[in-house]
Parts: C-alpha cells; sequence; structure tokens
C-alpha cells in the first residue's frame, strides 16, 4: 500500500489523539465511581498479594528465593503507581472501606501514597541486592508504610 501526504497525515492524526487520550485526566477514565472503586481495589489486591509474598519470605513464612522476590517486588513498585488516581470525587459511597478522610484531607493522604510507593521502590532495590538480610528491613518498612495508610484511610 502506497502512503500518499494525505495518508500519512491521518495517520499522524490518529496518532495524536491516542497519545492525547493516554493524558486525560484519571477521573475521565471512570465512567461511574463504582468503576474507580473496583480499579483500585483490583490495583490494591494485585498490589498486596505480591508484596506478601516477598514478605513471607522475609517472615520466615515461605522458603527465600532470590529471583521470586526480585520479581514480586518488582510487581508491587509497578502496582503502587497505579490506585491513588483511582479516588475520584464522589468514589466515597457504595463497597469501599475508604474514609472521609481521602477527600477532606488529600494533602495527606497523598503524602501517604507517596511514602508507601517509595517504600516499595526501595524494595524492589533491596531484593534485587539478593540477600534476606538486605530485604528484612525493606519489607518492614513497607508493611509500616502500608499500616500507616490503613490506620488513617482505611475503615
Amino acid at each position: 500500500m502506497k502512503h500518499t501526504p494525505s495518508t500519512q497525515a491521518s495517520y499522524a492524526a490518529t496518532l495524536l489523539i491516542c497519545i492525547s487520550s493516554l493524558a486525560m485526566p484519571a477521573h475521565a477514565q471512570f465512567a461511574k465511581p463504582e468503576d474507580a472503586i473496583k480499579y483500585r481495589k483490583a490495583a490494591l489486591t494485585v498490589m498486596g498479594a505480591h508484596f506478601g509474598r516477598v514478605a513471607a519470605m522475609a517472615g520466615g513464612r515461605a522458603p527465600y528465593d532470590a529471583k521470586a522476590a526480585a520479581e514480586n517486588a518488582a510487581l508491587a513498585e509497578t502496582m503502587s503507581k497505579l490506585p491513588w488516581t483511582a479516588f475520584p470525587e464522589g468514589s466515597d459511597k457504595g463497597e469501599t472501606k475508604a474514609k472521609p478522610e481521602i477527600w477532606t484531607d488529600k494533602a495527606r493522604f497523598a503524602e501517604a501514597a507517596d511514602k508507601l510507593q517509595a517504600e516499595l521502590t526501595k524494595l524492589n532495590v533491596a531484593a534485587r541486592m539478593g540477600t534476606l538480610d538486605a530485604l528484612k528491613p525493606a519489607v518492614a518498612s513497607v508493611a509500616g508504610a502500608c499500616k500507616n495508610c490503613h490506620d488513617n484511610f482505611r475503615q
């Protein structure tokens, strides 16, 4: 197929539309508040599952496997970037355990989310070191960040 200037312009326009749609505000991706709730629950569940696998190794409840620890820590870190856009106005009602403080004290909630992400980044680095000794304190720090958020922002 020959690409004429008009078809190239059409491709460029289509590409521009696709790229610009990625930059839409996060709340625009949720048609209904229930969609945001489902999304954040799923992201937090997956993040927790992968962190839990690493924590089980650090706590001696599962055999230590350096490769599995690194893979799970990396996935938990990646997932930690997802749920925070799924707390738009109006998503405080429905099947959620989110406390009102998420919306009334947004700065403190954002700080807690940032802290968790930072601790999961440190966990990822520690897991790639390949030693249980490096992993244990990083797991404790992530657990503390999780607890802080649950204590302050989850019913």
